[in-house]
């Protein structure tokens, strides 16, 4: 049997509808030309993570050990400290190397784990996300010097004022997150940001209530106590999990057992069965390709298995 040959696998980004990725497709030309796979994210803000990002998710999804991610520029991958933290594990896990096409920095295997290429990429992280405060700070100043001159900026809210109050209403009332999306005709994403901004959909205190496919209480599979569980997280659903806003399952993943498994990886968590159904929850809407809802539906049918309110899991007697 023939040894696979490593690839090189070319990303690139760009930030707005008005910008376009020529002078990284001139950087990379070479390798593009030789038929390098491309895996592109237009349009896609540097603060959304890596991670997160849909090119890139696919280009992680069918990477396979020794492969080269190249990019042009640093900054078209990560622009934070927060970013590269998630990113060299991830790219670390999988046997992937990481290298920008031109500069000082064409040389440096950026994945690469040693304490001087972390020092090298933290501070890189540094310079550019400083770089990215700037550019923000000088957009707000641009911004407000306008709306002094009485001119109206940005598009539209999706949901005006009195939607949102109802929208909260309902979904307190006991109203599913995408039924809502339906009702108001928008992306159940916006749904979600507009119930998080109001609080609505914070954890409760007592988490004897379990968590629905929702991330609703339900009161049919409410039980007397949090039991802790050992779930082993595919590794697609992890690293979108690296991000998490919530604490609890951010460290969960973070301070799990990488287990390889072929070309592949699972994290093996251990936590409170709540923890784990938050989980399921937070990448319902994160897994958009193939590959990803496979993992998705994998790690779900897992958590299921451990969960004591689903008779699925209970021993025949």
């Amino acid at each position: 049997m023939t040894e696979r040959e490593p690839v090189d696998r070319v990303y690139l980004r760009h930030s707005t509808d008005k910008q376009t990725d020529a002078r990284q497709r001139h950087a990379l030309k070479k390798l593009i030309a030789a038929g390098a796979p491309v895996y592109e994210d237009p349009a896609t803000s540097s603060r959304v993570l890596s991670l997160h990002r849909e090119g890139f998710k696919r280009l992680l999804e069918e990477a396979a050990v020794g492969d080269t991610i190249r990019i042009a520029d640093a900054a078209r991958l990560f622009r934070s400290v927060a970013d590269v933290l998630a990113l060299r594990p991830a790219l670390a896990r999988r046997g992937l190397h990481l290298r920008v096409e031109n500069g000082l920095l064409s040389g440096i295997d950026l994945a690469a784990e040693d304490s001087a290429t972390t020092m090298v990429v933290q501070v890189l992280a540094a310079v550019l996300e400083f770089q990215r405060s700037m550019i923000s700070e000088n957009t707000r100043e641009g911004v407000a010097a306008a709306e002094a001159a009485g001119k109206t900026l940005g598009r539209p809210a999706a949901l005006d004022a009195g939607e949102v109050a109802e929208l909260v209403e309902a979904y307190r009332e006991g109203a599913a997150v995408k039924a809502l999306a339906r009702q108001y005709g928008v992306d159940p994403r916006t749904v979600r940001r507009v119930l998080d901004d109001a609080g609505a959909r914070e954890v409760p205190d007592d988490l004897s209530s379990l968590l629905d496919g929702d991330g609703r209480g339900n009161d049919d599979q409410a039980v007397a106590a949090d039991p802790v569980a050992v779930v082993d997280v595919p590794g697609l659903v992890a690293e979108q999990l690296h991000g998490s806003p919530d604490t609890a399952v951010r460290d969960a993943v973070r301070s799990g057992q990488t287990i390889r498994r072929g070309q592949g990886y699972s994290v093996r968590v251990t936590a409170p069965l709540s923890v784990h159904l938050s989980m399921v929850e937070q990448t319902s809407y994160l897994m958009g390709s193939p590959a990803g809802r496979k993992a998705r539906r994998v790690h779900s049918n897992r958590v299921a298995m451990v969960n004591p309110a689903n008779p699925a899991s209970q021993p025949p007697f």
